[in-house]
């Protein structure tokens, strides 16, 4: 046993020592002092590092991986693989070492060690008489002499937008700062993609690659840009002089570091760094989905992210190609049906919820109001929409923005965005009259008809009735579907894919109603739920879980594909699962062996990505409330995908604990709080983290558990093994051969301080993920467990006539009691 851990020991000196070499290699770092300025004479050489006062940052030289080209460039000191700046990206330096110097007039000039100047900062001035450089805490390496500065970094932006550092775009005064990605990950020189403002009398932020747009915000309405579907503080970042915009940043925080990268591969992405500062969480990317992709469906159509397919034409308008449309390509977009004839009285259609089409043909006019925007559009026949630049944000700023031409680049809001930009498209009176009258003309008829077929009889009469009532009822699920936003599938359609919802196709059977594994296409394999009569979730959950899946994406999420919606019956039809769930493996004695220790540990990854995506980084803020393993499904490759919200709840603003008279979730994942009190938050959904964790780790099952010890369940056996130091004997022997001993421990530590009695005591999950990530990181000591014998009465004991173990979901009514 000594001599294991004497091994284990060195194995772990030398990954560090291998790790730290690795740097050294890279960054040609040496341990040599740091210095704080140069002065006017002083030279920086290879080895030597310029450092932040707070040691935030450094400048230093460094070649990139598999090189020996040297740059000098600026780096977080705890990441220096992070390098934000680089001053010669175009000129490396390919002899053996570079030097740094600041000339006595004030200039920087960086030479190889033959003394060839490959970068200056051609920043001299005849004023200067003592001039120093420094680089400060927010990464901003500034030459000043006195208060005065000369010249700076982030006036030179490479591929890192720093908070403070800003972008410009001010045509009068000739500036044009933006970012240039890397060439690529090895190559500092300037690469294919820039990230800049983008200003033709409306400024918008774009992403380019050459003089092709691959991304674009939206224009500047006055607050924000109208491509984002949220508002942020007119204040941020923001610099506007005579209404137009000049310049945008991030405002810097020292006690938040953050960094947006225009990457080599064409994708934005921000990053914060985690509280220990030793590691960075990815934000987001842009383009995030599929319609973020500038001009995504063509000309005239619009992009809606949760729809399959996501490209449908504008009202008014049809495919120019319906063979390109129908085998899915959109670039030839859409045209009018009928064209605009100036000579015959047009109308506006308003869409709602939209970002604004971009700007290439346009006209913005800040001297009318909405209603002048309108009669102004109608009198140019070539005007094609116009909208309110400024969302009426002010009731006593007036403006009209009209496009000229084609729509181009429409992409519909979705989540939790209700109202929001909207702009009115120009369609013949006619047409408008055809869509918005069609259901009144529509009952009319029926009139008509009805009044006829009373003349031909009682029977005749009946039918037609029978006729009305089906296709009402028709009309009242396909509005229904298109309240919750997704594509509605035909109830003979998912009959025929599941075989008619045979015994053969039944692959489950959960709180909701059975689940059918069905076929839409030979390539295109589907889960089917199936709301029962029976069921325990009603109408209310069926409806809540559409609404809020359909808003939230995520890799670690289970993806839905619409609903059929028809009578009594209700369905929501998913992306079929081929591994099923979770508790299929592990509770198993014949299939628990198939997950090795790794796939074990990449699952509980998985579903903590997707449970911090769920509390703090989707556009909502969801409570899940019934996480469980046969809520976890499993993909072809094994990822693990959160499912079932029909319980889930929405937070809002800054909400953080809500309660209930009605618990509904499972035994033995539910929270003491939440058991007993009916109050939930996002470290309800912790505890039920920590559950699933220990799960996955043992094999065994909290709800259920039996053991020829004294303990009372599975929390309880966790708790006291590892303070008796025998953690290990918790793990599920078949993957013994397969897994490192200190990352079995660290879960079971992780578990258990998610499952601790008090839910202040448990950790947020941003520091749940960085806890079972880094190896680093040490952990604090987990108290009593939730539902811990010697300190509250067991759940089943409170609970002991609610429910059998066979029981799956709990439903209590807590009752208040008030006192006299």
């Amino acid at each position: 046993m000594q001599s294991s851990i004497l091994s284990l020991k060195m194995k772990q000196i030398i990954q560090i020592l291998c790790a730290a070499l690795s740097l050294l290699a890279i960054f040609d770092y040496s341990p040599a002092a740091a210095i704080a300025t140069l002065s006017p004479g002083q030279t920086l050489s290879h080895g030597q590092l310029l450092s932040s006062p707070a040691q935030i940052f450094e400048l230093g030289f460094f070649s990139p991986a598999n090189s020996t080209a040297k740059f000098l460039g600026i780096w977080y000191r705890a990441t220096p693989d992070v390098v934000v700046w680089v001053a010669n990206r175009q000129n490396p330096i390919t002899g053996l070492t570079g030097v740094l110097t600041l000339s006595k007039t004030g200039n920087l000039i960086l030479s190889s060690a033959q003394g060839t100047t490959t970068w200056s900062s051609n920043s001299s001035t005849a004023a200067a008489s003592n001039p120093v450089l420094r680089l400060l805490d927010t990464g901003n390496l500034v030459l000043a002499e006195n208060a005065t500065n000369i010249w700076m970094s982030f006036d030179y932006p490479c591929d890192t937008r720093l908070p403070g550092m800003k972008m410009v775009y001010d045509s009068g005064a000739g500036l044009d700062k933006h970012l240039t990605s890397w060439k690529s990950p090895a190559d500092p020189s300037p690469g294919d993609f820039v990230y800049k403002i983008e200003n033709h009398g409306l400024p918008q932020m774009s992403i380019l690659m050459g003089n092709e747009k691959k991304y674009r915000t939206g224009p500047w309405n006055g607050r924000n840009f109208t491509g984002l579907p949220f508002v942020r503080d007119p204040a941020y970042g923001a610099e506007i002089i005579n209404g137009r915009l000049i310049s945008y940043s991030d405002p810097y925080n020292s006690s938040i570091y953050m960094r947006l990268t225009m990457d080599s591969s064409g994708l934005l992405q921000r990053y914060t760094m985690n509280e220990e500062r030793d590691g960075w969480i990815l934000m987001y990317t842009i383009p995030s989905e599929t319609c973020s992709n500038y001009a995504w469906c063509g000309a005239n159509a619009l992009c809606k992210p949760n729809t399959s397919p996501v490209c449908e034409c504008l009202k008014g308008f049809m495919p120019k190609s319906e063979k390109e449309w129908s085998s899915y390509g959109w670039t030839s977009g859409c045209g009018r049906i009928p064209p605009l004839d100036c000579q015959k009285e047009d109308g506006f259609m308003k869409v709602d919820r939209v970002k604004f089409p971009d700007t290439l043909s346009f006209r913005v006019d800040d001297s009318m109001s909405v209603d002048d925007c309108r009669e102004e559009c109608l009198r140019n026949c070539n005007c094609s929409a116009y909208a309110d630049p400024y969302l009426s944000f002010s009731t006593e700023r007036n403006g009209c923005l009209m496009w000229f031409g084609d729509l181009v680049d429409v992409m519909e809001f979705t989540g939790e965005v209700s109202t929001g930009p909207r702009i009115y498209i120009r369609v013949p009176k006619t047409e408008l009259e055809h869509m918005t009258d069609w259901s009144e003309r529509k009952g009319s008829k029926k009139l008509v008809f009805v009044a006829t077929a009373a003349s031909l009889g009682m029977l005749f009469l009946i039918i037609c009735f029978g006729g009305i009532i089906v296709r009402r009822r028709r009309a009242a699920c396909k509005k229904e579907s298109e309240d919750l936003e997704l594509p509605l599938f035909g109830l003979k359609t998912i009959a025929a894919a599941t075989n008619n919802f045979s015994d053969e196709n039944l692959i489950g059977e959960g709180g909701f109603g059975p689940v059918y594994k069905g076929s839409l296409s030979a390539e295109l394999a589907i889960a089917v739920k199936r709301m029962s009569r029976t069921s325990g979730q009603g109408p209310e959950e069926f409806k809540n879980e559409v609404i809020l899946i359909a808003k939230l994406q995520h890799r670690n999420l289970v993806r839905i594909l619409g609903c059929c919606i028809g009578g009594e019956e209700k369905m929501l039809i998913y992306e079929y699962m081929h591994n099923k769930s979770l508790d299929y493996f592990i509770f198993d004695e014949n299939r628990r062996g198939l997950l090795t220790w790794q796939m074990r540990f990449d699952i509980i990854m998985g579903i903590a990505r997707g449970l911090l995506y769920l509390h703090h980084d989707s556009r909502l803020k969801i409570i899940h409330r019934d996480l469980k393993t046969s809520n976890i499904l499993l993909d072809e490759k094994l990822d693990a995908k959160i499912s079932d919200f029909g319980l889930a709840r929405m937070f809002e603003g800054d909400q953080t604990m809500a309660r209930t008279k009605r618990v509904v979730g499972t035994y033995g994942y539910m929270a003491p709080e939440y058991a007993f009190q009916g109050k939930f938050s996002v470290k309800s959904d912790v505890f039920s983290l920590g559950v699933v964790i220990l799960e996955i780790v043992s094999g065994k099952k909290n709800r259920g558990f039996k053991h020829p010890s004294c303990y009372q369940n599975l929390l309880e056996q966790a708790w006291l093994l590892w303070m008796e130091n025998r953690e290990l004997e918790l793990m599920d022997p078949c993957y013994s051969n397969s897994c490192v001993d200190a990352q079995v421990k660290r879960c079971i530590q992780v578990g258990l301080l998610c499952v601790q009695n008090a839910g202040d005591d448990r950790p947020m999950m941003p520091s749940v993920l960085l806890m079972l990530s880094s190896e680093d990181t040490v952990l604090g000591q987990p108290k009593k467990p939730g539902f811990f014998l010697n300190s509250s009465p067991t759940f089943s004991e409170r609970n002991a006539s609610a429910s059998s173990e066979e029981s799956t979901t709990a439903s209590i009514t807590i009752t208040e009691v008030q006192g006299r």
